[in-house]
């Protein structure tokens, strides 16, 4: 007789067990305080540059129509695995149901190619504003945002739809234990019980193509941008048009090198235990400190915040 959590060919596990720090009891508290804390800050801060950047006029043009975006994604990404982790570490229960561990998976992975391309379209907008500016209105018009912005969403729940096809075909044996604090495809891949060379070859040419692609566009647009920086005379010139990309660049960094580390490696190699605490980094930590960048560094968006304010204020005390 087998188990609830015991699958065999054919009929799928009923739920999955997520282990995430059970192996050492002592981290869950302080694991949970960090969720919970984080998770309010990232639902705060990336709803405020959504509101400022819809609400305020001075907020309308492309770079904020990319970055309201960004900010949406983040609020799906720790919407989508924060409240089942904090489920999971404040509990004794520590399962996900087979369908649960699916939408999970499924919505991770668009949400992450969609990013992808989101920043490489900031980053063009980037380019188009610092290389091109007496052309600035006319390239980045209004109407070809909107279908960058549609080409990224779409594109992304594109990938997610194959890996999701792929990855539900594949048999579970055993205990089905994931050391990991939610569902993602490589971990799926590493606990299946039969040839998975089909999955781990698309796995690695779609993330390839969402992950490279977009950053060899990302780097190419600097590329033009640094040069271009160089030949601007003034040195508070220089500052100006670099501090325009700044907030950016640490948004890709920090995007981006967890993203390599965890995607472009062989699934049959891929290391969970490192891997669960990289996943925890960018699903939390990530959106959580991306709208704090762009407030902090930007001077537009901290003047509509406080014009958000003020104008909140003034309604309370009526």
């Amino acid at each position: 007789m087998r188990s609830d959590n015991q699958s065999i060919w054919g009929d799928p596990p009923k739920d999955f067990i997520l282990l995430g720090v059970s192996d050492r009891t002592w981290l869950e508290l302080p694991l949970f305080v960090i969720l919970l804390v984080s998770y309010v800050l990232a639902m705060l801060g990336n709803i405020s540059i959504i509101l400022v950047s819809l609400l305020d006029p001075q907020l309308h043009s492309p770079m904020y129509i990319f970055l309201s975006h960004l900010s949406f994604l983040d609020l799906c990404y720790t919407t989508t695995t924060v409240p089942q982790m904090l489920v999971n570490t404040g509990s004794s229960s520590k399962t996900i149901s087979y369908s649960g561990c699916t939408v999970q998976y499924a919505i991770f992975h668009w949400l992450g190619c969609t990013e992808c391309i989101i920043l490489a379209a900031m980053a063009l907008d980037r380019y188009v504003a610092i290389c091109e500016p007496l052309r600035y209105t006319v390239i980045m018009h209004r109407p070809l945002c909107q279908q960058l912005v549609a080409v990224a969403w779409l594109s992304g729940f594109g990938n997610s739809l194959v890996q999701v096809v792929l990855t539900v075909q594949l048999p579970f044996c055993g205990r089905q234990v994931l050391n990991n604090f939610f569902c993602e495809v490589p971990a799926m891949i590493k606990l299946s019980c039969t040839d998975t060379a089909v999955n781990d070859a698309t796995l690695a040419v779609l993330v390839a193509f969402f992950v490279l692609v977009p950053l060899a566009l990302i780097l190419l647009s600097y590329g033009f941008i640094a040069h271009a920086v160089l030949r601007i005379q003034s040195s508070k010139g220089r500052r100006k048009a670099l501090g325009t990309c700044s907030s950016h660049l640490v948004v890709v960094s920090l995007f981006y090198l967890p993203a390599i580390y965890m995607y472009l490696q062989p699934p049959s190699s891929y290391s969970q235990e490192q891997g669960k605490f990289i996943s925890l980094f960018y699903s939390i930590i990530t959106p959580t400190l991306n709208p704090f960048i762009y407030t902090l560094r930007n001077k537009d968006v901290k003047g509509a915040l406080r014009r958000l304010l003020a104008r909140i204020w003034q309604f309370c005390v009526r």
